[in-house]
């Protein structure tokens, strides 16, 4: 017999945890359940155990709207991000929902019965399970947890040191007084390589080209001084409304005064590398925002430049050595560990394959109706955070649409919601956006498409989608339930 629910919500991670608790709040009539393929929850932040990591975004858009993130930092360690998670889960009961060490391969959704049918491998004893839902909701982000993006080094088997992937940290790794190399410029390279270099001889981060990088502070002082004189709530609350503010203003000035951000960024970084580091390493040759902006918490990757612990180099791979690395410019990088920073790779619903009534569904064809409902798939939806902000933001928001949409169906009893696309509005764009970042390029041929015009454009902008999503009628020309479109019946007046 397959378990049934009204919901199954596939990943344990924010997106996931966090659309359970908007679930129960506010549409509790629902049964559902979460599956997760491994054995604990928060996802990116329970699977990346490399030596720094954190958060990209500030913590007060990070966390949840229903749950004030109250510490101080800016940008918390993945330990405190993975203890919130666990928090978050326990105070609202959610861990009695999720099915652990549970992998969906396949997903097939029947018209003739209604329902999503699902196989899914029980990791533990390696056996087939089948799963019913009425509704399927993707949580699993967007990345493949099995392995990263690591391109094909040349002679990469010559070199007799150790080669490490972020994704997957070997535990007790000892990199005391050892020469480290990092390739890579992102979010990953920028937090190792202060974080490895008080105790290894010295690191190197090796770039082809550079990134975007900009100084926030490590503690929120206005936030502690707030909490001092006004409830907790309130301070966060206010907090969390600011730096949504400032998110959006640097985005859109970005986008419209890119000069004046660019120097204004360049400038910053030149104060604090000083004047002994070639800026080239620091001048990326795109406008901010074309990709996504790294932060970095009081400065501490240029502190360590400065102090002579970190270098940078920009350059490409001739190949591997024995002892390193030999650049295209013929300079060799001696190294004991070796880390290829270089990414993820990209997948959708967690790599299953989705079918309907057979036949394969090919996500990279379909657009998100107002961000959240796949386009053509009846009862299907996926959340995918902002890459110009916080993640959860997109979290909240989508998850309160979702609730929402399945209290106006359940109230005029239907059961089947479709949002119907023509395939001319396809764009060649992907849902991430005008991002140029090499993660996105590599993932064409599975991201769902941007729309010609609302409402199948992905905004990136939480203000408009949190207007949208939290106002908008279900009643319009695209959504149909149960194989109709709902209108707003006709009101006729006596009287003008």
């Amino acid at each position: 017999m397959a378990q049934h629910f009204d919901v199954l919500i596939i990943g344990a991670g924010i997106s996931g945890i966090g659309s359970a608790v908007h679930l129960k709040l506010k549409a509790p009539q629902k049964k559902f359940a979460i599956l997760e393929r491994r054995e604990s929850i928060g996802g990116t932040w329970d699977l990346f155990r490399y030596p720094g990591i954190r958060s990209d975004s500030d913590m007060s858009t990070f966390g949840f709207e229903f749950k004030p993130w109250t510490q101080s930092k800016v940008l918390a360690d993945g330990t405190s991000i993975r203890n919130y998670v666990n928090d978050t889960a326990k105070e609202y009961n959610i861990f009695e929902y999720i099915h652990f060490q549970r992998q969906v391969k396949t997903a097939n959704w029947s018209s003739a019965k209604k329902l999503w049918e699902l196989e899914v491998l029980n990791v533990a004893d390696n056996t087939t399970e089948q799963w019913t839902a009425g509704f399927l909701l993707g949580c699993t982000g967007y990345y493949n947890y099995d392995q990263g993006f690591k391109p094909a080094y040349p002679d990469e088997d010559k070199f007799k040191g150790t080669v490490i992937q972020p994704q997957h940290w070997p535990e007790n790794l000892d990199y005391s007084g050892k020469k480290v190399v990092i390739i890579g410029s992102g979010a990953t390279a920028i937090t190792l390589v202060p974080s490895m270099a008080n105790k290894a001889a010295h690191v190197t981060m090796l770039q082809r080209s550079p990134t975007y990088i900009a100084t926030v502070p490590a503690i929120d002082a206005l936030y502690d001084n707030m909490k001092k004189f006004m409830p907790e709530k309130v301070a966060y609350q206010l907090t969390r409304s600011r730096n949504i503010g400032v998110q959006r203003l640097v985005f859109k000035l970005s986008q419209e005064k890119p000069e004046l951000v660019k120097k204004f960024l360049l400038k910053t970084v030149k104060l604090q590398v000083g004047k002994h580091v070639d800026m080239k390493h620091f001048t990326p040759n795109y406008n901010p925002w074309d990709q996504r902006l790294c932060v970095v918490p009081d400065g501490d990757l240029f502190k360590t430049i400065k102090r002579g612990k970190a270098s940078v180099e920009t350059d490409q791979i001739e190949r591997f050595t024995e002892n390193g690395i030999l650049l295209k410019s013929g300079k060799q990088l001696d190294a004991d560990i070796i880390v290829s920073a270089t990414g993820l790779n990209i997948q959708i619903l967690g790599g299953l394959q989705a079918t309907i009534d057979g036949q394969p569904v090919n996500t990279s064809n379909h657009m998100l109706y107002k961000g959240v409902l796949l386009s053509n798939i009846p009862n299907a939806a996926i959340i995918i955070g902002y890459t110009n902000a916080s993640w959860t933001l997109k979290v909240d928001v989508a998850a309160d649409y979702l609730a929402r949409m399945f209290n106006y169906m359940d109230k005029k009893n239907y059961k089947v919601v479709v949002a119907k696309a023509d395939a001319s509005e396809l764009t060649d764009d992907t849902v991430m956006g005008s991002l140029a970042s090499g993660y996105i390029k590599r993932a064409a041929d599975v991201m769902p498409r941007q729309g010609k015009s609302d409402p199948w454009r992905v905004s990136m902008n939480y203000l408009k989608d949190k207007a949208e999503l939290r106002s908008s009628s279900f009643e319009d020309d695209i959504l149909t339930f149960d194989g109709s479109k709902a209108k707003n019946k006709k009101r006729f007046k006596l009287f003008d």
